[in-house]
């Protein structure tokens, strides 16, 4: 393991050895069997489950919004796994119990609270979920007994371009998709708060119940920073929940210089921030934050006998398990606050605003190379999203058929680069434009001269197009 999938991970190796399913299943031996198999094929199988996975830790891995492995991290992951807790209540997990009460605490005051709740959560899309459970809770507390069924039809809003899990998690909690309203964004990604405020007004003129704002810090595509100073205002005025999905962008609140994107979110009701993302933690890593302190408690709460008795030996207060949906649940703590300790809150600082510096120079190289076309003339986060232009196509933009050409450039690049195994970025459309790269940056090992040759790499992928 440490030889093949850690001490591997270098710029010369490949991120993957690309391989087609029916083939891979002929080579991996995958089936169950009724006999046992001997300690050398089990190592044989765990080199090959290795070798033909996808290096998350590679430092060309920028595919998605998580990637490297932070050397920490990793020691509090398998330390985790040794001792193979469930923490739920403080006699089962007495450590990990007080670790997350203390991280998280320490997470609501860089958001700006001093008081309030939080838990660890299984990704982002779940801390999503809570805040609609949390949101609809709070405005109609009978719905935790009584059911959707005889309450007014719910209303939520969101951006557009606001992850998905909030749509998806409105529909598991019987919401309904369509009662997810989409607001519009302006030219940046941002929601735009005017149509919100009108969005509102047709809720009312429905006859509906307006309860939540979902905004988000940090867009998957194009990392834009909602404006939660204008949103808080206007949940104020209509006593609307806000919920700030920082799940991405949450990191940047570790940096004085860039936590300004987030200026307002001490207003919000509640937070996603999942330290899996932009602080590099190992996944998964996600919490749910609220500055309500007697919330999570009362909405899910079943009170179980067998777990939770009220006449344990020692306070109670800290069997936090009935805060969660979750019976059973891992110590994703572990790996964060060990982090954490060893590099100090001016460690993740430094680590984030290196982060930033390295988008801001791929930003500054692509405006200048002939053949990159930027999506964004200046993003607010780490994502930085262009098109690459191969020479046949290169002074062609006024033809009828540009867009359609151009929308097939990424993803025949991103097949090359994906065979060839040299780097992974991932590529998308976006509303009415066509297929586009976005490289997202976290990993603050990566140098300026790793930009240089992610530039030189497409290139060399796309200059027969």
């Amino acid at each position: 393991m440490l030889d093949e999938a850690v001490f591997s991970l270098d710029r010369q190796t490949p991120v993957v050895q690309w391989t087609e399913p029916d083939e891979l299943l002929e080579r991996l031996d995958l089936q169950i069997e009724r006999h046992p198999t001997t300690h050398d094929k089990l190592l044989q199988l765990m080199s090959d489950t290795i070798k033909y996975s996808v290096k998350t830790g590679h430092p060309y891995f920028m595919n998605q919004l998580f990637s490297s492995v932070d050397p920490y991290g990793l020691v509090g992951q398998w330390l985790t796994d040794a001792l193979n807790p469930s923490v739920y209540t403080y006699e089962v997990s007495p450590v990990f119990t007080l670790m997350e009460e203390t991280v998280l605490a320490e997470m609501r005051r860089i958001v700006g609270w001093n008081q309030g709740d939080g838990i660890f959560c299984p990704g982002g899309s779940m801390a999503n979920g809570y805040a609609i459970s949390c949101a609809r809770y709070h405005t109609l507390p009978q719905v935790k007994s009584k059911g959707l069924h005889g309450l007014p039809r719910l209303v939520l809003y969101t951006s557009i371009d606001a992850h998905y899990s909030v749509k998806k998690l409105a529909t598991l909690q019987g919401l309904g998709s369509d009662n997810v309203y989409l607001v519009k964004t302006d030219a940046l990604g941002r929601m735009d708060v005017e149509d919100l405020k009108a969005q509102i007004q047709r809720t009312l003129k429905e006859g509906a119940k307006p309860f939540m704002v979902s905004a988000t810090a940090g867009t998957t595509v194009l990392g834009a920073f909602d404006p939660l100073v204008a949103l808080a205002d206007v949940c104020e005025a209509h006593k609307l929940w806000l919920h700030v999905d920082a799940a991405w962008g949450g990191g940047a609140l570790m940096s004085r210089r860039h936590r300004h994107l987030l200026n307002g979110i001490q207003r919000a009701d509640s937070v996603t921030w999942n330290p899996h993302k932009l602080l590099t933690a190992p996944q998964q890593c996600s919490t749910f934050l609220t500055r309500h302190t007697d919330l999570l408690g009362p909405c899910h709460s079943a009170g179980a006998t067998y777990l939770f008795q009220k006449d344990k030996f020692y306070d109670t207060k800290y069997d936090t398990g009935d805060k969660h949906v979750q019976c059973g649940r891992r110590a994703d703590v572990l790996k964060f606050w060990f982090m954490w300790k060893a590099k100090g809150s001016d460690g993740f600082e430094a680590h984030i605003d290196r982060v930033f510096d390295n988008a801001q120079y791929l930003t500054e190289q692509i405006r200048h190379r002939p053949g990159f076309k930027l999506v964004l003339d200046k993003p607010e986060c780490t994502n930085v999203s262009f098109w690459y232009i191969p020479p046949s196509l290169r002074g062609q933009d006024t033809a009828p058929d540009y867009h359609q050409r151009l929308h097939k450039v990424a993803p025949k690049i991103k097949e090359r680069m994906i065979k060839e195994g040299t780097m992974m970025i991932t590529y998308q459309p976006l509303h009415d434009l066509p297929n586009f790269f976005r490289m997202v940056m976290q990993n603050s090992g990566l140098e300026h001269a790793d930009m240089d040759f992610v530039i030189r790499e497409i290139e060399r992928l796309g200059a027969t197009l």
